[in-house]
């Protein structure tokens, strides 16, 4: 591609490209590359550089300056239009990962709907490029999960299945198994450890049948998909791409030095050590937030918290990551701009969904989907959506708006969250948040100003639901104890909702202070029950204030928070990390084989700890 072997040589290739340059400079820029691709071949010069004379006379410019003048930002531009990327494996093993039925369900939210919008964004920029660079070549892109027998009314018991709104997209499904068969049923993230190494070897022949061959780029999420993506790009060689979405590190306070009292129900001496062996196997990182690397001035990294660690009786880390390695890249999400838009945009809004978000917030019957009510629906609404377990904060906020008498007169509260019923969950921490949840209403008389809404799966209604809740003037609220990122809070901000969200992670990011949101401390819930107070206060007094938040959310999002921004970087950053990765193989082999032996002897004699999942076998 791009060059035959009439080109042997630099100095040929420059008197080619000057030749090629001449000649291109006297065609119309729209020439298509079919008119000259004869004479191209003739000097050496074959598919790839572009599909008209102008696009092949910018790339061409490009090479002409990287190889008489390099300097980081051309040669960043040229490698990025290189056409090296035709297939792409996303590893994502836990939870239930399916399109429809499956948002709230145990460990499944955020990283997928995260996932599911990114592929939508990469599959359009890698047809775009592919097109532009005069190749008429299909990408494929799959999303590598768990199958789930047992999959509770999802589609997580499907091999393959094609992700609506794409045409070269899948999710190809693979089982955990172990020496009694297929595991039949979910089991709990931080429990996943015993059958990873058999699920790698597992994917990587169903990904070959797949492809007919194999991928160019690996992207894993979060500490399991991580190991698996190194166990994979380890074997095939390929490019390996990490996103973290949360560290369990940062989230647990004292888990290393007390990693003995955490570890029956977590198992984090396996996950901190996946962890370790998969940011230092990655040829780049990615990170939503400056947070998630360094920190802040009050807050430590997720991977600043790696650099130097020890688990009293197991190991001592000293050098675990470099925050300054220039792997790291901050790469922003957005939110699916064709379900999250602005409430102001009246020709598109679902007028058809009002009826039954109505019922959702106002109706006064208690059943399985909403309890509580609302009495007064002239006030505001004060919203927030999240899974319901401890870090999410749920109950917090709760908690906060029943002891804040100024706010409980200002706004109703409305949660979106999890089961009601603690006997329909299997989730540890969600079992304990909702009897937590149901004590904080009886013991704060809640009824008449709060209402609680089982998790909702259809993400339509829920971004009509951000739209109807700003209708009335109301807020969001994110009041994580730490937030990785923060993907609700992009959406409500998309749909023009005033946003609180948590100064412990990405949020901190996202929001500009008292400008285009606010931050708010869970830590100090007084603080932040006062200031969403003080905020309806003053919209009473001028109600052109909540206007003035919204708009400058919305043009804070459209600045940095878009999937076009977020496909286009990780592509160019695709294609430069996998060109130093071909010239630097013999940097890292020293690196490579310390990994291979830190599995070896420490991560297999871990997981021998981690207790199997024996209800679920067959």
């Amino acid at each position: 591609m791009m060059l035959n072997d009439r080109i042997q040589s630099v100095g040929r290739l420059q008197s080619v490209l000057t030749k090629a340059e001449e000649h291109l400079s006297k065609l119309p820029a729209d020439t298509p590359y079919s008119e000259f691709s004869n004479k191209f071949q003739e000097w050496g010069l074959e598919k790839g550089w572009g599909d008209t004379a102008e696009h092949v006379l910018e790339m061409m410019h490009l090479l002409l300056d990287v190889l008489q003048a390099p300097d980081p930002s051309t040669l960043e531009n040229f490698l990025g239009r290189i056409p090296m990327i035709f297939n792409v494996v996303i590893v994502s093993p836990h939870g239930y990962f399916g399109q429809a039925n499956v948002l709230g369900m145990p460990d499944t939210g955020g990283q997928i709907v995260y996932i599911l919008d990114q592929v939508r964004a990469l599959e359009n920029e890698m047809v775009l490029r592919l097109k532009k660079q005069g190749l008429d070549v299909s990408p494929k892109i799959l999303i590598v999960t768990r199958l789930i027998p047992d999959s509770k009314g999802t589609s997580c018991n499907q091999r393959l299945e094609r992700i609506t709104g794409t045409k070269h997209t899948f999710i190809l499904r693979v089982p955990f198994r172990n020496e009694n068969g297929i595991l039949k049923k979910w089991i709990s993230r931080f429990d996943v450890w015993p059958y990873l190494e058999k699920f790698a070897e597992d994917a990587a022949g169903e990904i070959a049948a797949e492809l007919q061959g194999t991928p160019d780029f690996i992207i894993g999420n979060y500490s399991d998909g991580n190991l698996v993506a190194s166990l994979l790009s380890y074997k095939m060689g390929i490019t390996q791409c990490n996103i973290a979405h949360a560290l369990e590190k940062t989230k647990y306070p004292d888990s290393d030095i007390y990693w003995k009292k955490f570890d029956e129900k977590y198992h984090f001496s396996c996950q901190f050590t996946a962890d370790i062996i998969a940011m230092n196997n990655a040829d780049f990182i990615i990170t939503s937030t400056y947070q998630e690397i360094a920190g802040s001035k009050n807050t430590v990294g997720q991977y600043e918290s790696h650099t130097a660690f020890t688990l009293p009786g197991l190991y001592r880390v000293v050098h675990g990551i470099d925050v300054f390695d220039p792997k790291f890249n901050i790469v922003s999400p957005g939110a699916d701009m064709s379900i999250y838009f602005p409430y102001t945009e009246k020709d598109r809004r679902l007028t058809a969904l009002h009826g039954s978000i109505e019922s959702l917030l106002y109706d006064p019957e208690q059943n399985d989907v909403h309890i509580g009510h609302l009495d007064d629906r002239s006030k505001p609404i004060l919203f927030s959506m999240a899974r319901l377990d401890r870090v999410k904060n749920i109950t917090g906020l709760v908690e906060a708006y029943s002891k804040n008498a100024k706010l409980r007169e200002h706004v109703n509260l409305v949660v979106v969250a999890g089961f009601f019923d603690a006997k329909k969950s299997k989730d540890r921490e969600e079992i304990e948040e909702i009897e937590k949840m149901h004590e904080l209403i009886k013991t704060y008389d809640l009824f008449g100003q709060f209402r609680w809404i089982s998790a909702q799966t259809n993400r339509a209604q829920n971004g009509e639901l951000y739209r109807y809740i700003a209708d009335t003037h109301g807020a969001f609220v994110q009041p994580a104890l730490y937030e990785a990122f923060g993907l609700t809070v992009v959406e409500a901000m998309t749909c023009g909702l005033p946003t609180f969200a948590t100064l412990h992670g990405g949020p901190a990011e996202i929001i500009e202070h008292g400008v285009s949101g606010f931050h708010i401390d869970p830590y100090h819930p007084d603080q932040a029950a006062t200031l969403m107070a003080d905020f309806f206060e003053q919209c009473k007094q001028d109600p052109n204030h909540w206007v003035k938040i919204s708009e400058r959310g919305l043009q804070r999002i459209y600045d940095k928070y878009t999937w076009k921004i977020y496909s286009e970087r990780l592509m160019t950053l695709a294609g430069v990390y996998g060109f130093w990765k071909y010239v630097s193989k013999l940097e890292r082999r020293e690196t490579r084989r310390y990994l291979e032996m830190f599995y070896i002897l420490k991560f297999r004699e871990l997981v021998k700890s981690v207790p199997l999942s024996v209800d679920g076998a067959h």
